[in-house]
């Protein structure tokens, strides 16, 4: 009996990002995790040693994924790993107080096999610190992996299989996995360059009406942030509040 057949599109839209990587070893586990998962899109974000893909300990802890570990990005900051995406998934144990709405691995898989207009990316930190906050407040979601909470920590290549795995599961046709939330209409979703342009913006006409301190802005930025991320903002949306910013810089200027 032939295995039932999977929408192989999603395995063209899901990258994962592995930042500032300590060890070689893992960055070829990740690169065998994801290729059993049927996907190969792996960027580095400036890993912290030389050579990180010729690497003997890559190479070897690839096995039989040594394709995807040849054919990885190396880039120098998260706004290129994320360039061409329009969804953006932080991957942390750890919570945080302004990050965006936490998700399970299976409500990001039902989601992305939900929405054919997703280009996403799964962002993984380094092996000790994890994600810096300035790059989970820019992501869509957290997503949290449930564990024992007694014990919950993964390793890199072992967080990388699990959301691999849902991914590659929430693709068949008959996945329990359903996107978080539907509406009647879905337009084009706003990639991230687009919105952080959207929030410079924003902060420009926030700083131009003396509702934001530059000098001593607090928490206002994170908590906007975090506001829009529960949206998943479309290009139309991105553009109607970059009018609406435009307009409160022109009235301010007068």
């Amino acid at each position: 009996m032939n295995p039932p057949e999977i929408n192989t599109s999603v395995f063209n839209r899901l990258r994962f990002v592995l930042v500032e990587t300590s060890r070689a070893g893992n960055i070829g586990a990740v690169a065998r995790a994801i290729k059993t998962m049927g996907f190969g899109e792996l960027v580095l974000v400036r890993p912290r040693f030389a050579d990180a893909l010729q690497d003997p300990e890559a190479i070897a802890f690839a096995s039989g994924a040594q394709d995807v570990l040849a054919g990885a990005r190396i880039v120098d900051d998260i706004g290129a790993a994320l360039a061409g995406c329009n969804f953006a998934a932080a991957v942390s144990a750890r919570l945080r107080e302004f990050s965006p709405p936490v998700w399970t691995p299976r409500q990001f898989a039902g989601h992305l096999a939900g929405d054919a207009g997703l280009t996403a990316a799964l962002i993984f930190g380094n092996e000790r610190f994890g994600l810096p906050n300035q790059i989970v407040e820019q992501c869509n979601v957290l997503i949290n992996i449930p564990a024992n909470p007694a014990y919950s920590s993964l390793n890199l290549a072992q967080a990388a299989q699990v959301l691999a795995y849902e991914c590659r599961v929430g693709a068949a046709p008959d996945a329990a996995a359903a996107p978080p939330s539907a509406i009647g209409f879905h337009g084009e979703a706003a990639n991230r360059a687009q919105v952080e342009g959207m929030y410079d913006h924003l902060e420009q006409a926030l700083v131009a009406i003396d509702f934001l301190d530059a000098d001593n802005p607090k928490k206002l930025m994170p908590r906007l942030k975090r506001l829009f991320a529960r949206t998943q903002l479309e290009t139309e949306e991105v553009n109607i509040l970059r009018g609406i910013a435009s307009h409160i810089l022109k009235l301010a200027k007068r």
